[in-house]
């Protein structure tokens, strides 16, 4: 019998301070489904949750983060259907972090999205695909105001 788990992850509500405006970064999806998100991802073997962070900021925006906010708010979801590259995973926890971006230049990361906005928080809310993801934006805006 397979031992069926959930994959450990960060959630990284990202913004950027613009005049008086909070923008929020948000990514088109184009691995394993399509939609909007925020940065995101899993930890590796032997890394520690902020180094996630950092790690995971860096790859998917190029840029080393700022603020970084662990919000003590963790949730968990199932996949609806199995990855090749997550053997035995059947989903994701998360624990959700904030952090602030340096400036408006963003370097993609072209294998997991296709493109990236920095918009206002209504606009952000609309364009999120799942409602964790919905909900983890609301605290951050919330802490953030």
């Amino acid at each position: 019998m397979v031992n069926l788990k959930y994959r450990k992850a960060v959630f990284i509500v990202t913004y950027l301070k613009d005049k008086n405006e909070i923008l929020y970064l948000m990514f088109k999806r184009k691995l394993h489904w399509k939609g909007w998100e925020f940065p995101k991802g899993g930890l590796e073997p032997n890394e520690t949750i902020n180094q996630a962070v950092k790690r995971e900021i860096k790859e998917e925006t190029g840029q080393s983060p700022t603020n970084i906010k662990d919000h003590k708010i963790s949730g968990k979801y199932k996949y609806k259907k199995q990855f090749a590259d997550r053997k035995n995973m059947i989903g994701q926890t998360y624990k959700l972090f904030s952090v602030e971006l340096k400036n408006k230049k963003i370097k993609l990361d072209k294998l997991e999205h296709s493109d990236y906005k920095l918009v206002p928080y209504k606009k952000a809310l609309k364009l999120s695909t799942y409602p964790n993801q919905r909900k983890c934006l609301r605290i951050v805006n919330k802490f953030l105001k």
